[in-house]
């Protein structure tokens, strides 16, 4: 999708729909005795009064009435040289945020694309944000929105819109680089989002890294894929434990971001589970949703997306990412429950369930990474059910062991409008995991599982500072929402690469 930046007067855009935002800017009053109640005060944000008289009666009319995502399409709009104004609810203008306005421009690409559009433009809202933090917010969510996942379909409609015009007024310079950084990002997403939704049977770990290593050869990365000797090699038994049940090769993918002019040190290590379908292994899933299992490589296809941001990016720090690909299958030849293995760092792990495999690869991933002389980690996984049944599909979880990297990592979240919940890993947890013949289990149980698993991954960060997202409930979007398609979501992708560039400084 191209994307420009326009200074026009709204009035005087030409495209096939021009998009604005109505606020409701009604403040409580009081009615009836002791109950505030809301005065509706619909505002569409601009300062353009052609723009404004050409929705004045739909608006007077009741017909608008500002809630979230309300659409309401008018044609040959009077006085502008649009032809088409989409007014998009966006609630409370007293809430409003550039988490609401992404979503936003996902929707009105929704809404356009199923109507047989291919551009349109994007009156930015005058009041509340930034000029750069709203262009980026527009784009981001554009991209979002302009991604389907229905690929395999003989009968699929190309519907996808190719323009974006984002009106606007400020710094051209800043305004222009502001849309630069998003469609990197929003790319970046979607090159994320392409590698989950593939199936299994197209996307075995050797194809993983085959796009991986054509990625990094277009954006200047150094990329090292490694097979199952050198796993062995490297002695990393956790990994291998689960790769060993599979016909298809494992794959080790190591991608490495050396700017000139970076700092030896801090180096960010960035791990990624990349188990491209999980049957459980020989403790076996239900087969009831078992299909949706090509997901659990989606925390190392986030790795592999952050990093080909990042390249474009160019912060000026060293980013080192470790991918460990397999899959899980149950045969002859998988290991099987009570077996220990001995992982990369020499810790014995005694197995209690095959299918908590994702903590084996990351602990011999986390491990493998600090070798690599990584000073800060960060891992991603569709780890656990149990942090769906905590946290539903709205908040990653997320655990850490720094406070000082947890803060930086909050606000990078917060400026990167995504959702994740700080979860607890105190000690008392690691007597969950203790095993009876081994050093830890691989397994805690029932109660308490998300933050087990985050324990049990604690052991092999030790003490550098570490964080853990585990986004099992939000990397697969279960319905379709107004602003994204049902299927892969990205989720993390653009915290961590905001992340990067703080990390930077």
């Amino acid at each position: 999708m191209k994307t420009n930046v326009s200074f026009s007067t709204p009035a005087e855009v030409e495209t096939e729909c021009l998009v604005a935002i109505v606020l409701d800017k009604g403040e409580k009053s009081h009615g009836e005795q002791d109950k505030p109640q809301l005065s509706p005060q619909l505002s569409i944000e601009t300062s353009d009064t052609t723009v404004k008289e050409a929705a004045a009666d739909v608006i007077s009319g009741g017909e608008v009435t500002g809630k979230t995502f309300e659409a309401t399409l008018l044609y040959h709009p009077a006085k502008l040289k649009a032809k088409r104004l989409l007014l998009l609810g966006g609630g409370k203008a007293s809430t409003f945020s550039a988490f609401d306005l992404r979503r936003l421009a996902g929707a009105a690409v929704r809404q356009l694309k199923s109507r047989g559009l291919r551009s349109f433009a994007f009156l930015a809202p005058e009041a509340g944000l930034k000029g750069e933090d709203a262009v980026k917010a527009i784009v981001e969510g554009a991209f979002v929105g302009n991604f389907d996942p229905d690929y395999y379909k003989s009968d699929r409609k190309d519907q996808k819109i190719d323009a974006l015009t984002v009106v606007t007024r400020g710094d051209q310079a800043k305004l222009q680089q502001a849309i630069d950084e998003a469609r990197i990002i929003g790319e970046s997403q979607n090159f994320t989002r392409d590698l989950v939704n593939e199936p299994s049977n197209r996307m075995t770990p050797t194809i993983l890294a085959d796009r991986a290593k054509k990625m990094a050869a277009e954006v200047g990365l150094k990329c090292e894929v490694y097979g199952a000797d050198k796993i062995k090699e490297l002695k990393m038994g956790a990994f291998w434990s689960v790769a060993q049940g599979s016909d298809e090769p494992p794959a080790l993918i190591v991608l490495r971001y050396e700017p000139a002019g970076a700092p030896e040190k801090p180096v960010l290590g960035l791990v990624g589970k990349g188990v491209t379908f999980d049957t459980g292994g020989i403790s076996i899933k239900p087969a009831d949703g078992m299909e949706k299992m090509k997901y659990d490589m989606a925390g190392g296809a986030t790795m592999i997306g952050a990093m080909r941001a990042i390249a474009l990016l160019k912060p000026k720090v060293k980013i080192t990412a470790v991918i460990c690909a397999t899959e899980n299958m149950p045969s002859g030849k998988a290991q099987k429950p009570g077996d220990v293995q001995i992982a990369m760092s020499g810790k014995s792990i005694e197995i209690i369930n095959t299918d908590a495999e994702g903590r084996l690869v990351l602990a011999d991933g986390l491990y493998y990474a600090r070798q690599l002389g990584c000073t800060h980690l960060i891992d991603a996984a569709t780890l656990t059910g149990a942090v769906v049944v905590a946290l539903g599909s709205v908040n990653a979880g997320i655990f850490g062991n720094d406070e000082q990297m947890f803060e930086q990592f909050s606000k990078a979240l917060s400026k990167a409008g995504e959702k994740m919940w700080r979860m607890p890993l105190d000690d008392e947890y690691k007597e969950i995991i203790r095993s009876n013949i081994a050093d830890i289990v691989n397994s805690g149980g029932r109660y308490g599982g998300a933050i087990t698993a985050a324990m049990f991954l604690k052991e092999f960060a030790e003490d550098v500072p570490w964080l853990h997202l585990d986004i099992a409930g939000t990397a697969w979007t279960e319905e379709q929402k107004p602003w994204i398609a049902k299927g892969p979501s990205g989720i993390a992708l653009r915290s961590l690469v905001e992340f990067a560039r703080e990390f930077a400084g």
